[in-house]
């Protein structure tokens, strides 16, 4: 009986995290922008959805938050590709997917302040309960998403590559990206990795 109890012990303990991530898609370039037509709060404005806020050339979808370190310190990163997308007629938006402090430091109030200060010219969405970010199998904050005009996505990852210390950065990858996704060339890399505070889910 007791070995059989470890047994079940031990599978559970090897199938645990599969069925936490069940719930997350991974998308990988190629896929299509998913839930493009849901309508999200926005504290920087009306509510909007990623298809009312796409452009153009495509969409850049960031998930950001008011309260992760590395969000604070890549301020100026978020104010610049904002700019760089706005003047490649790619939409934006940044989504606010973390539940920790929803009731606080990262609930609607405190996200218009937000926006202010940080002087958004883009949507600041509200995600309850990390819907998208487990659509999109976002992780980390910031990670940014970019989708070409055709809702397919070319890019996703960080926006440089030095997050950590984004005022010795050696290349801007999102640019590079959006660059290339104008002119019609492949993307290379089309994916790198997120480093950043994690997405706070909810239990």
């Amino acid at each position: 009986m007791r070995t059989t109890l470890l047994a079940m012990a031990t599978l559970f303990i090897t199938l645990a995290p599969a069925a936490v991530n069940a719930q997350q898609t991974q998308l990988n370039p190629g896929a299509k922008l998913p839930a493009e037509g849901v309508v999200l709060r926005n504290a920087h404005g009306k509510p909007t959805s990623l298809k009312e806020a796409a452009k153009e050339n495509g969409l850049l979808v960031m998930f950001s938050c008011n309260t992760c370190p590395f969000v604070i310190k890549n301020q100026g990163m978020t104010k610049r590709t904002m700019e760089y997308a706005t003047a490649h007629k790619i939409g934006m938006v940044i989504i606010n997917s973390n539940e920790a402090q929803r009731s606080d430091a990262d609930g609607f109030d405190a996200m218009k302040t937000y926006a202010n200060t940080q002087q958004y010219t883009v949507p600041y969405l509200v995600d309850e309960n990390s819907k998208l970010a487990d659509l999109f199998g976002a992780n980390h904050t910031p990670e940014v998403f970019l989708f070409n005009n055709q809702g397919t996505l070319v890019y996703k990852g960080a926006m440089n590559d030095n997050p950590g210390n984004p005022a010795e950065y050696k290349k801007m990858f999102i640019e590079e990206a959006i660059n290339n996704m104008i002119a019609g060339k492949p993307v290379d890399p089309a994916t790198t990795k997120s480093v950043g505070c994690s997405i706070k889910r909810r239990a």
